[in-house]
C-alpha cells in the first residue's frame, strides 16, 4: 500500500484524479492532497484535508504524486517530491519534452516506464492523449509517416475557468437572439468577459488557442506535432495542426488526416482500431454523448479522396479524463503493476 500525494487537488482535474483513485481502488494507504497555501486546510468532499506546498519537510513518505497544478508549480515541485523519493506523474507540460522524462499514454507505450531518469513520468497534452492510441493501432499496421489534425476544443480544457466564462456569456448573449444573426460584431462586443479565451465563445468559435511560438503556430499546435513524435517514436513525423476553441463543456474532438507507407483499407481499419484498448467505434461520435466516459471514440472514417495512402478520421475524447486524471492514474497503476514504487522506496 502506498502513500499518494495529489497536487493541485482542488482543481478540475486534480477532483478528478482523487475521484479515480478512489473508484478504481488504488493501493493507497493514505492519499494527501496539496494546493496553494490559501487553501490548506480546507476540507474536500471526500473528507481529506488540504496541504499547502509550504517546505520540504511535508514532501517526506510518498510513494508517488500525482501533480496537476501548472507548469510552474511542477516545474519547482516536481523535482523536490522526486528528490525525497516519490516518482511523480505531472499532467503539465513542463517535462514532456525532456529525453530523461519518458512522456506516456498508458495504452500506447507503458515500456517507456523502464527508463524513469529524473524520477518524474509526463502526461501528454489532452489533444494529442485522444489521438494516440487510434493512430498507434493504425500505425503498427500501415507505418503513419504523416497527419493533418484541426482540433475542436473544449471550454474544459482552460479548467474550471474556461467553463466558468463560457456559461456566463451564454445569457446576455440569449438576450438577443436576433443581434447573433444581424448584428455579430455589436452582440460579441457586449460581451464582458473574455479574459480566458480572448473572444467570445458561446456560440462561437475561437480559431487561435495558445501561444504564438513565433512561426504562425500556437505552442498547443506545437504540442500535437511534438508529443505525437515523441509517444509513438516516429521523430520525422510530418504533421500539420491547427486548433480550435469550440464552445462545448468537456471533450475534445480532433479531424485526422492520416497518412501511411502502405495504402490502408477502411474496413482494416476500423477492426485494428477497435481492437486497441482505449478505443471504441461511433459512427458519429460527438464531445457531449462521450464526457465523463474512458475511452476515446473514432468515427468517419474515410479513405481520403485525393491520396489512396490516407485515412480520414474524427476522435473524441474526455479531455478531463482521459486526457488529463485518467491517464496520469493509469500511469501510477502502471507504476504500481510493474514492480516500480516498491523498487524506487527500497532504493
Amino acid at each position: 500500500m502506498y502513500r499518494v500525494a495529489v497536487v493541485g487537488a482542488t482543481g478540475a482535474v486534480g477532483t478528478e484524479m482523487r475521484r479515480l483513485l478512489r473508484d478504481r481502488a488504488y493501493p493507497a494507504a493514505e492519499i494527501v492532497p496539496f494546493a496553494s497555501e490559501r487553501s490548506a486546510g480546507r476540507q474536500l468532499d471526500d473528507g481529506l484535508v488540504v496541504q499547502g506546498l509550504a517546505d520540504d519537510e511535508r514532501l517526506d513518505g510518498f510513494d508517488v504524486a500525482i501533480f496537476s497544478a501548472g507548469g510552474s508549480i511542477s516545474k519547482e515541485w516536481a523535482p523536490r517530491f522526486a528528490a525525497h523519493g516519490a516518482i511523480v506523474v505531472d499532467n503539465s507540460s513542463a517535462f514532456r519534452m525532456d529525453p530523461d522524462v519518458p512522456l506516456v499514454v498508458s495504452e500506447v507505450n507503458p515500456d517507456a516506464l523502464d527508463h524513469i531518469n529524473k524520477g518524474i513520468v509526463a502526461n501528454p497534452n489532452c489533444t494529442t492523449m485522444a489521438i494516440m492510441p487510434p493512430l498507434h493501432a493504425l500505425h503498427d499496421e500501415y507505418g503513419l509517416t504523416a497527419m493533418v489534425a484541426t482540433s475542436f476544443q473544449a471550454a474544459g480544457g482552460a479548467g474550471q475557468k474556461g467553463m466558468d466564462e463560457l456559461i456566463e456569456q451564454v445569457p446576455g448573449l440569449l438576450a438577443d437572439p436576433y443581434a447573433l444573426q444581424t448584428r455579430g460584431a455589436s452582440a460579441a462586443a457586449k460581451v464582458a468577459n473574455t479574459a480566458v479565451f480572448g473572444k467570445p465563445l458561446a456560440f462561437n468559435v475561437v480559431p487561435l488557442l495558445g501561444t504564438d511560438t513565433g512561426n504562425g503556430y500556437t505552442d498547443e499546435e506545437m504540442k500535437l506535432q511534438n508529443e505525437s513524435r515523441k509517444i509513438l517514436g516516429i521523430p520525422a513525423l510530418a504533421v500539420s495542426p491547427t486548433c480550435v476553441r469550440v464552445p462545448v463543456m468537456v471533450g475534445h474532438a480532433i479531424e485526422v488526416r492520416a497518412t501511411f507507407e502502405r495504402e490502408p483499407s477502411v474496413a482494416r481499419a476500423l477492426e485494428v482500431m477497435g481492437a486497441h484498448q482505449g478505443v471504441e467505434l461511433d459512427d458519429v461520435p460527438t464531445p457531449l454523448e462521450w464526457a465523463g466516459r474512458d475511452e476515446v471514440a473514432v468515427g468517419r472514417v474515410r479513405a481520403d479522396l485525393g491520396d489512396p495512402k490516407s485515412l480520414n478520421l474524427f476522435v473524441v475524447g474526455d479531455n478531463l479524463l482521459k486526457g488529463a486524471a485518467l491517464n496520469t492514474v493509469q500511469i501510477a497503476e502502471l507504476l504500481h503493476e510493474r514492480g516500480l514504487l516498491s523498487a524506487r522506496a527500497a532504493a
